[in-house]
């Protein structure tokens, strides 16, 4: 395969970017996108040329760090993948690849195709935990959790934190990703003590950040690899005024 790539290289978060162009040729249809971008990068290195950073760990779709805007789309134009599951065989010889950062003002550029997205990390850490007593591992049935409860708690907790919820959002909301952290530790028992509190300080920190506000296009659901339901946001919605209406001390009535 040929391909024209349109890439945004930017130095440092405080200098200016703008797209550069390259054509790449001898694309297999079995690469992944990431092994594309590294067969781009052996051909810069060995022009003497500076390659394109861009982040990446596991490639197994577990980490969330393959974060890229892909021809306008989070993660590119498959649903419930990311980047490092995107296929080559996904585009046609000849195409035009626009690739894009995170664009918000919560994940300022760090160099190209990076951004810094610790903003998601200290939502997580002014809420997103469970305070437990030390010692031995209780039994699994000690305390018994219904299996409806336990797969919604599951289904919340597959989300990544890859921030493609807030690049896909036009507000750069990140409601998607609080709520399902709300959602994941406030369905369960062992988060019942502290699940006023969680939402209000998970809510206020997410504010803090920059973030937008949720207007309900449920662009984010659209573009989350993991496919994280928008009902978990009525449930923050929920958990955040019932906590907001008992100040966030009192343990909260369950649904």
């Amino acid at each position: 395969m040929k391909l024209r790539l349109k890439i945004w290289r930017q130095k440092s978060q405080d200098s200016d970017g703008a797209f550069e162009n390259y054509e790449l040729d001898g694309v297999s249809s079995g690469m992944s996108f990431l092994e594309m971008l590294d067969f781009l990068n052996e051909r810069l290195v060995s022009e003497g040329r500076e390659p394109v950073a861009f982040d990446h760990d596991c490639r197994e779709g577990i980490c969330g760090a393959c974060s890229l805007m892909i021809n306008g789309a989070a993660h590119g134009p498959q649903q419930e993948v990311t980047t490092c599951q995107l296929h080559m065989r996904a585009f046609r010889d000849g195409d035009e690849i626009c690739i894009e950062p995170w664009r918000s003002a919560a994940f300022p550029v760090l160099k190209d195709l990076i951004t810094d997205r610790s903003a998601l990390d200290r939502v997580m850490q002014a809420g997103g935990f469970v305070s437990v007593s030390t010692g031995g591992v209780p039994d699994a049935n000690t305390i018994p959790v219904s299996k409806n409860l336990a797969d919604l708690a599951m289904d919340a907790a597959a989300c990544i934190g890859c921030g493609a919820c807030v690049a896909a959002c036009k507000n750069s909301s990140a409601m998607l990703f609080v709520s399902a952290k709300v959602s994941q530790l406030s369905l369960l028992p062992q988060g019942q003590p502290e699940r006023g509190r969680r939402a209000l300080r998970m809510v206020g920190q997410m504010d803090k950040e920059g973030f937008g506000h949720c207007t309900n296009t449920s662009a984010c659901e659209a573009a989350c690899p993991k496919h994280i339901s928008v009902s978990h946001i009525a449930r923050l919605n929920r958990e955040y005024l019932k906590a907001s209406l008992c100040g966030g001390e009192e343990e909260l009535l369950s649904d």
